[in-house]
C-alpha cells in the first residue's frame, strides 16, 4: 500500500510540474526545460538604429534598396521601413466605443482609448492599446514600398494631408464617422479613408492608389503593428497571460510568436498564404491587421530597436499603367477579446481568446457561461450556476470517487491496527492490507483515477474564467465589484481554505504522516495564492468546493450507514 501511494505522489507531483510548465510555454515564457530567453527588459528606449524615438537616425538600413531599373516589387525584395519617426498634431477620430489618434506623419494609429472600458489601475483613465506614453511604445502603421531607385512611395513615414485639422467625432443618430487624407510621392498618389461604425472597434482602411507618373509601377502594401515586449500592468504574480504577436492562416491556423523568439532570430511561423490576419494579444484585448481574403501575402516578424518589435503582412498591388487606379481596402481591429464579436470580424480571430492546447474542452464551456449569463443577468451567478451544472455533470463520476474514500475512511481504524501488528515488516502489512481491501471490496486507486478524468474540465475552466474579458468590472454582490480584481477583503479567500480544510477532514487520513500534514497545509497555501488571483475564479473554486462537500457528507452518511446496518 505504501508503494502505491507513493506511486500516486509522483504521478501527482510530475502531473503539476507539467502542467505548470506546458502553462509557462502557453504564456509566452521559457520553458523549465529549455533555455533562458535573451534579456530585453529595462533597457532606455530606441530607434531602429539606437537613435532615440523623437531623433532621425544616422543612417537606417531599413529603408528599401530598390533595384537599378523599375520592375515589380515582391515581398521578398521590398523592404519595410523599421524605426518609429517623430510625428506631428495627431487628429482625432472617434465613433462611442474607440478614440483613434491619427498622426499626419503616415497617418499612423498611434493611440487607441477603449472608451467603456477603465484600466484595471487607474480607474480615472481609459484602457489603451495603441500609445506613445512613458515606458510604453505600441502604433499601427501601413505603407507602400518598392519605388524605383532614387524615389520612394508614401509609406508611414510620408507626411500626409488631412481633411479635417480637429477631432472627427461620431455625430449623434449617424451610423458612422469618417477620416479622409492623402499623399504623393515617388510618382503614386494614396487617397486613404478611416471609416469607424457606431458600436465597433473595427477601424474600415480604403487605400485609392494611383499611378501620377509616367511608367508602370508594381508597389507592395504593408500593415504592420511595432510594439515593445512590456507585460500588461496589474497582472499577478502568480499567474501570467500570454503578451506577444500571433498570425493565423486557414492552412497553418493560430501560431503564436514570442518577443524573446523575434529576439534570438528564432521566429517560426507562417511565411506566406493567400489569406490570414496577424495581430499583438494581451490579457483581454487584442489588436489585428486584416487584409482581403484571396490576396497572395508574405507574413513577417522582426526586431526594429532596442525592445521594440514589429509584426505585419505585404502584398503585392497588381501593376498600375501611368493614370491607372486601384483600390485597397483592410480592417484593423483594436478592442477587448469578445469572442461573439471577433467571429464577425475575421476567421479564427476568436481564437485570440487563447485556451492552449484546451481548446476543444475550453470553447463549449464559454458557450455554457454565456448563455447562463443570459438568463440571470450577472457572470458572478453564471460563473456560480456554469459550476454546479459542470460538478452534477460529472457526478456518476464523482460520486464512484467519493465512495471509495468514505470506504477507506470507514476502514481507516483497522489499517491502523495492521500497520501496529506487523510493524516493520512491509511485505506483510502490504499483503494483509491488499487482503483486506479485498474483502471490503475496495479500489485503492478508486478514490484517484475519477478525478484524474476531470482535471481537463476543470483546467480549461479555470482558463475561460481567466480569458474571459465579461468578468471586466463584472460585479457580484456586496463588496465584489470586479470578478477580474482580487477581492479586496480576501473574504472569499478565506472562506475557499475553510471549504478546503473541511474536504481534508471529510477524507480518510493518509497512513504517511509527512503525506498527512501536507494535506494540513494545503489550505493554507492555497488561500494565500488565491488572495491574488481574480474573485471569479476564487468564485468558481468556493462553490466547486462547497457542492463537493455536500456530495461527499451525504455519500459519507449513506456508507456509514449502510455499514453500521451490517
Amino acid at each position: 500500500m505504501q508503494i502505491q501511494r507513493t506511486i500516486l505522489w509522483v504521478i501527482f507531483s510530475m502531473s503539476l510540474l507539467f502542467l505548470w510548465d506546458n502553462w509557462q510555454r502557453y504564456s509566452g515564457r521559457p520553458s523549465m526545460f529549455g533555455p533562458q530567453p535573451a534579456a530585453t527588459q529595462g533597457a532606455a528606449p530606441k530607434g531602429a538604429n539606437g537613435a532615440a524615438p523623437g531623433q532621425k537616425a544616422a543612417t537606417d538600413a531599413s529603408v528599401p534598396s530598390s533595384p537599378s531599373a523599375p520592375r515589380a516589387a515582391t515581398p521578398e525584395t521590398a523592404a519595410v521601413p523599421g524605426e518609429m519617426v517623430p510625428g506631428g498634431a495627431a487628429v482625432r477620430l472617434a465613433n462611442d466605443v474607440l478614440a483613434l489618434d491619427i498622426d499626419p506623419v503616415g497617418g499612423q494609429i498611434r493611440r487607441a482609448e477603449l472608451l467603456r472600458h477603465r484600466d484595471s489601475e487607474d480607474k480615472t483613465r481609459n484602457v489603451t492599446l495603441f500609445d506613445q506614453r512613458t515606458g510604453v511604445r505600441y502604433i499601427a502603421q501601413e505603407g507602400l514600398i518598392g519605388a524605383p531607385e532614387g524615389s520612394s512611395f508614401p509609406t508611414h513615414r510620408t507626411e500626409f494631408a488631412m481633411e479635417s485639422a480637429g477631432p472627427v467625432t461620431l455625430a449623434s443618430g449617424a451610423p458612422s464617422v469618417a477620416l479622409r487624407l492623402s499623399a504623393s510621392s515617388g510618382g503614386l498618389k494614396v487617397q486613404r479613408t478611416y471609416t469607424l461604425d457606431r458600436g465597433s472597434y473595427q477601424l474600415q482602411v480604403r487605400d485609392e492608389i494611383t499611378n501620377v507618373g509616367a511608367t508602370p509601377v508594381v508597389p507592395t502594401m504593408y500593415m504592420q503593428l511595432t510594439r515593445d515586449s512590456h507585460k500588461v500592468s496589474g497582472e499577478s504574480k502568480f499567474y501570467s497571460t500570454y503578451t506577444g504577436p500571433a498570425i493565423y492562416t486557414e492552412a497553418n491556423k493560430f501560431q503564436k510568436v514570442a518577443f524573446s523568439d523575434i529576439e534570438k532570430g528564432k521566429a517560426d511561423h507562417t511565411q506566406s498564404a493567400p489569406d490570414g490576419w496577424f495581430g499583438i494579444i494581451q490579457h483581454y484585448f487584442a489588436a489585428a491587421w486584416v487584409p482581403a481574403d484571396g490576396v497572395a501575402r508574405e507574413f513577417y516578424t522582426r526586431k526594429v530597436g532596442e525592445d521594440l518589435y514589429s509584426v505585419g503582412v505585404k502584398q503585392v498591388v497588381p501593376e498600375l499603367a501611368p493614370g491607372a487606379s486601384t483600390t485597397v481596402t483592410t480592417k484593423l481591429y483594436a478592442g477587448p477579446q469578445d469572442q461573439n464579436v471577433l467571429e464577425k470580424v475575421a476567421p479564427g480571430l476568436d481564437l485570440v481568446v487563447d485556451y492552449g492546447w484546451l481548446t476543444v474542452v475550453a470553447k463549449p464551456l464559454y458557450w455554457l457561461l454565456s448563455t447562463l449569463h443570459g438568463f440571470v443577468g450577472n457572470w458572478g451567478w453564471a460563473i456560480v450556476l456554469l459550476t454546479i451544472v459542470v460538478k452534477t455533470a460529472f457526478f456518476p463520476l464523482q460520486a464512484a470517487s467519493y465512495r471509495s474514500m468514505a470506504r477507506m475512511k470507514a476502514v481507516s481504524p483497522r489499517l491502523t491496527a495492521l500497520r501496529e501488528r506487523y510493524g516493520s515488516d512491509r511485505v506483510k502489512m502490504n499483503q494483509a492490507m491488499m487482503e483486506l481491501y479485498k474483502e471490503e471490496k475496495i479500489n485503492p486507486l478508486g478514490g484517484c483515477l475519477p478525478i484524474v478524468v476531470q482535471i481537463p474540465v476543470f483546467i480549461a475552466l479555470y482558463w475561460v474564467l481567466l480569458a474571459s474579458v465579461e468578468m471586466r468590472n463584472a460585479p457580484w454582490i456586496g463588496w465584489i465589484h470586479d470578478l477580474a480584481a482580487p477581492d479586496p477583503y480576501y473574504i472569499l479567500p478565506l472562506i475557499m481554505a475553510a471549504t478546503m480544510f473541511i474536504q481534508v477532514k471529510l477524507n480518510p487520513t493518509p497512513p504517511d504522516p509527512m503525506q498527512a500534514k501536507m494535506m494540513i497545509m494545503m489550505p493554507l497555501v492555497f488561500s494565500v495564492m488565491f488572495f491574488f488571483f481574480p474573485s471569479g475564479l476564487v468564485l468558481y473554486w468556493l462553490v466547486n468546493n462547497i457542492y463537493s462537500i455536500a456530495q461527499q457528507w451525504v455519500i459519507n452518511k449513506k456508507i456509514m450507514g449502510g455499514a453500521k446496518k451490517a
